[in-house]
């Protein structure tokens, strides 16, 4: 007799909300930590519901939200919106703002400036940019600041076009030696955690070891720390091209397309609303409602 295998129970999150040191000790314990994107409150409130340690409030909203073909066009105002309303929903996550472009990469005080009002105005735990080198400055003042910061390497879209447009960072010895010394540089700049994206697994998996901050994949590999996947990748609502490293795990666009169609074709069809659709009134009001509109007429 074949046993079925059982369902995994969804995770039940504990109260409170997550400490940033936890993820730590998560790498520590090899617990894979699992970081989702969204952009809402009902986006924040559902990843919470099913255990989702990081959100990442992620740049690529001008993509799968606001219609772009890249993430650049995000501006600062957009991303405080997002970011405010998916702190409404998230409890427990850890609740990680993108930096859109051209917030940091003029000074380091713009970067600390727009750093500070993702925190104060939109009630972020930690934000997120990409790049080295020049963004280590960046880096170490928000830390300063008080404010913790996740790094990003590999494939950072906002630079896409200086690497060649959106491809696999890393393939050779050279790139990967420069990936990971960029790595330990953020590390000691101060950052508490790393995404790495598109990166050749080995290579990752390399990075991971070498580093005691916690990194987090997306087409990177299972030895990294974590993985993450942007929300309208991994339930179907996104219909631009999947990079290869997606998987989803749902078709909901389909589901709400079909619902829409249906919904379109009962009102023109005049089966919608029903009668258990609307809102009677006393049959006295109504008569003196339309009492009065005859007087009117008369």
């Amino acid at each position: 007799m074949s046993i079925r295998p059982q369902k995994p129970a969804p995770a039940t999150p504990a109260p409170g909300k997550l400490p940033l040191t936890e993820l730590a000790e998560m790498k520590r314990r090899s617990q894979p930590i699992a970081m989702v994107t969204a952009y809402d409150a009902p986006g924040g409130r559902l990843a919470d519901q099913a255990g989702v340690d990081v959100v990442l409030v992620g740049d690529s909203a001008a993509m799968t939200v606001l219609g772009h073909d890249s993430t650049v066009p995000a501006t600062m105002d957009e991303m405080l919106i997002l970011t405010r309303a998916v702190t409404r929903g998230a409890s427990r996550p850890l609740v990680v703002a993108d930096m859109p472009f051209g917030t940091f990469q003029v000074s380091d005080e713009d970067a600390v400036r727009n750093a500070i009002r993702f925190v104060k105005e939109a009630g972020a735990d930690a934000v997120k940019l990409e790049g080295a080198g020049p963004m280590l400055a960046r880096v170490q003042g928000i830390v300063g600041a008080g404010i913790p910061v996740m790094g990003h390497l590999g494939l950072t879209p906002q630079s896409a076009t200086m690497l060649g447009g959106f491809k696999a960072q890393g393939r050779t010895a050279e790139k990967a030696r420069r990936l990971l010394a960029d790595a330990r540089a953020l590390e000691a700049a101060g950052c508490f955690s790393l995404v790495l994206e598109a990166v050749p697994a080995p290579v990752a998996g390399r990075i991971t070891h070498a580093l005691s901050i916690p990194t987090i994949g997306i087409g990177a590999g299972a030895d990294c720390d974590g993985q993450v996947l942007v929300w309208h990748d991994l339930l179907g609502l996104y219909e631009g091209r999947a990079a290869r490293f997606v998987k989803r795990y749902a078709e909901v666009g389909q589901v709400v397309r079909e619902a829409l169609e249906a919904y379109v074709s009962d009102v023109r069809e005049h089966r919608f609303p029903e009668e258990r659709h609307t809102y009677a009134m006393p049959d006295e009001e109504l008569a003196l409602f339309e009492d009065s509109v005859l007087h009117e007429r008369e």
